[in-house]
């Protein structure tokens, strides 16, 4: 049986976590693209593991939104479409003012200073020209609002939402051979989340994720193509 391209067989001392994390990485580098199925039998014994702990990380991944489940069909990896992508950033919009507006008055030293290293953080990834870290640290930078809020719905909201944002990023640049956002993409994001108006907050996400969807040309169908 040929093991697909870019998935790594685990040590079986190792479940449940780690066959999350190379189900999850195989997902985001294209090994499993966007429509595949993910086949029990063969993802296990690729993975040299057994079907339990494959089954729980399918389960954990299907909460991210990356997976969907059918009763008689098994898992299958999400195939974004233009609707969803649209879909997505609307919502991304009313979710990110919602939090700040919850968080806009309790916004203390520790707060600014998390945003601040956050954003040095994606900084240094995009001159490394590291694409992968510099989606993980992008995700991370708009994640923080959400961790700050103590809302529980609405963090479990963005968490099922995030994995499907970077499934779209991930594909997008690779379509494109993109190597991260721009170095400066962030800079009114982080400036206004610094600053005392909650107005001119609400205005620059609005246009951050104006912005982001008028540079997403239709992605995921481009890497099929």
């Amino acid at each position: 049986m040929a093991k697909a391209a870019g998935i790594e067989r685990i040590q079986r001392s190792t479940f449940g976590d780690l066959v999350h994390e190379k189900l999850r990485e195989a997902i985001m580098n294209g090994s499993l693209p966007p429509g595949s199925q993910v086949v029990e039998t063969r993802i296990a014994a690729e993975f040299g593991v057994s079907r339990g702990p494959l089954r729980e990380a399918i389960r954990a991944l299907s909460n991210e939104g990356l997976l969907t489940t059918r009763s008689f069909g098994g898992a299958q990896v999400v195939a974004l479409t233009d609707s969803d992508v649209r879909e997505m950033h609307s919502l991304r919009t009313t979710l990110e003012i919602f939090a700040f507006e919850l968080i806009w008055d309790h916004r203390d030293a520790a707060f600014r200073a998390d945003l601040v290293a956050r954003h040095e953080e994606l900084q240094s990834c995009i001159d490394r020209q590291d694409d992968e870290a510099s989606l993980l640290a992008e995700l991370a930078l708009h994640s923080l609002v959400y961790e700050s809020t103590g809302h529980n719905l609405l963090k479990t909201v963005w968490h099922s939402l995030r994995g499907r944002v970077q499934l779209y990023w991930a594909t997008l640049h690779r379509a494109h051979q993109r190597q991260g956002p721009k170095r400066d993409a962030h800079d009114d994001y982080v400036a206004a989340a610094l600053g005392e108006d909650f107005e001119v907050m609400k205005s620059v996400i609005r246009e951050h994720m104006k912005q982001g969807l008028a540079r997403t040309p239709t992605a995921p169908e481009a890497e099929a193509r």
